[in-house]
């Protein structure tokens, strides 16, 4: 009799404790990477659309594979996380997602916002049979370019990859610590030749690991090693503001940082994708397998979409989202500061020749050109990227080391400045919208 009443006591702790769970919503996000004042307008908009109250209870990572870590071998139930690309498809073939049912009664879908350029790239996602746009929506991208000085190094030089080959800028050279970002980056530029004569396709190359690639790629970063003065995983950009490098081999989101961190000091940086060809990065929400309230998580992803909400996204962390359509192309759009290009691949037709950031969208031909990384032979990749790094003990090295040290002194400051000025970005983006909109 004891155990009945026992069991009942705690079939019952069970229900309190699953009712409870159906009011929160776990979310996983990387650090500084959405307007946090958004998450609290989430449980009062969810309560709005379904009549369900619901709190957020927001965490955040710096890795992939932290991130990864927790769910694949800790079971943590988070309800929406934002993995990048490769972690996407790993988390697919090892059976870690969900999919993302679009019903959510009489609300808009406002996932269908996302730009057709994306929905094509998440369609590469080698999943196993299994197509990543069921499982996943994107949330912001970018591309792997170089950002550089202009003062130093000519325009006309960064046309090409070659740029970085230049004994003149030895010491001068960064290279960002990502294996992944700079192999596909440098596999797709050394290939051209095939490309152009269709001997060989973007698209097969990314997922080419093979020791032929790879020789091909370790072989020419021996090349220009002894320039490079540091492999950073965060402080390029800082950096190149102060001078310290000429150029760095980086994301296009720390270039847009960089270039508005310089601007503030009257310093002009530039970014390029070099015309060979390089990479194109992606992060996307998805629901974990062990996720608890998936109901929520979709309409939270959904809230996500709505293109006034991507634009506050992008206006406080300076990364791009994957939402298309015209109020987006209005509210990016800048006549003054950015000449035409063609960016019709991710708006539609109809913006074959708007004026926007070069940075943050890069012109068709330009996009043309590059591929999308994937989650092959990571161990391979590995162990070339340590063979070329670990000859590359040089003097500048030592110094960019000290130098890290001493940034990580004033880590706590540094991330507090950028907090601030993200916030002052954002109100001066603001005030320049109202500005256009009342020309």
């Amino acid at each position: 009799m004891k155990k009945i009443i026992f069991l009942a006591i705690a079939a019952l702790m069970l229900l309190g404790c699953s009712d409870e769970r159906s009011h929160i919503l776990k979310v996983y996000n990387w650090a500084d990477y959405i307007d946090e004042e958004l998450l609290g307008e989430f449980e009062d908009w969810y309560e709005e659309q379904t009549g369900e109250k619901v709190e957020i209870i927001y965490q955040t990572f710096d890795i992939n594979e932290t991130m990864l870590s927790k769910i694949e071998l800790g079971h943590e139930d988070y309800d929406v996380v934002c993995p990048s690309d490769y972690i996407i498809e790993r988390m697919l073939r090892n059976d870690l997602l969900l999919p993302i049912e679009r019903d959510f009664g009489d609300t808009p879908d406002y996932i269908g916002n996302v730009a057709p350029y994306i929905v094509d790239k998440f369609s590469e996602i080698e999943g196993s049979g299994k197509n990543a746009n069921d499982y996943s929506v994107g949330y912001m991208w970018g591309t792997v370019g170089l950002i550089y000085n202009p003062k130093y190094i000519p325009d006309e030089e960064t046309a090409s990859w070659e740029v970085l080959r230049n004994p003149s800028y030895k010491g001068k050279v960064l290279m960002k610590d990502a294996f992944r970002d700079v192999y596909t980056s440098l596999l797709i530029a050394l290939n051209k030749e095939g490309i152009d004569s269709g001997k060989k396709d973007i698209r097969s190359l990314a997922f080419d690991t093979s020791a032929e690639s790879i020789a091909l790629v370790e072989n020419y970063l021996n090349s220009f090693k002894e320039s490079i003065a540091g492999w950073e995983a965060d402080f390029g950009k800082e950096q190149m503001t102060k001078e310290l490098a000429w150029i760095n081999l980086s994301w296009s989101g720390d270039a847009q940082w960089a270039i508005d961190e310089a601007a503030e000091i009257g310093m002009d940086l530039k970014y390029r994708i070099p015309s060979e060809g390089s990479a194109v990065w992606f992060d996307g929400w998805v629901i974990p397998k062990y996720a608890k309230n998936t109901k929520a998580a979709r309409y939270f992803i959904n809230f996500m979409c709505k293109p006034e909400n991507a634009i506050r996204n992008m206006d406080m962390t300076g990364y791009v989202s994957v939402i298309g359509g015209d109020q987006i192309l209005e509210a990016m759009s800048d006549e003054e500061s950015y000449p035409a290009l063609d960016a019709s691949y991710f708006f539609g037709e109809e913006a074959d020749s708007v004026f926007v950031n070069h940075t943050m969208y890069p012109d068709k031909e330009t996009i043309s050109r590059c591929g999308m990384m994937h989650d092959t032979d990571t161990e391979a990749l590995l162990k070339m990227w340590s063979r070329v790094k670990g000859d590359n003990a040089s003097a500048w090295t030592y110094i960019l080391i000290c130098l890290v040290f001493a940034g990580l002194i004033a880590a706590v400051i540094v991330k507090y400045t950028r907090k601030r000025y993200r916030i002052k970005v954002s109100k001066k983006r603001k005030v320049r919208r109202k500005k256009h909109s009342r020309i």
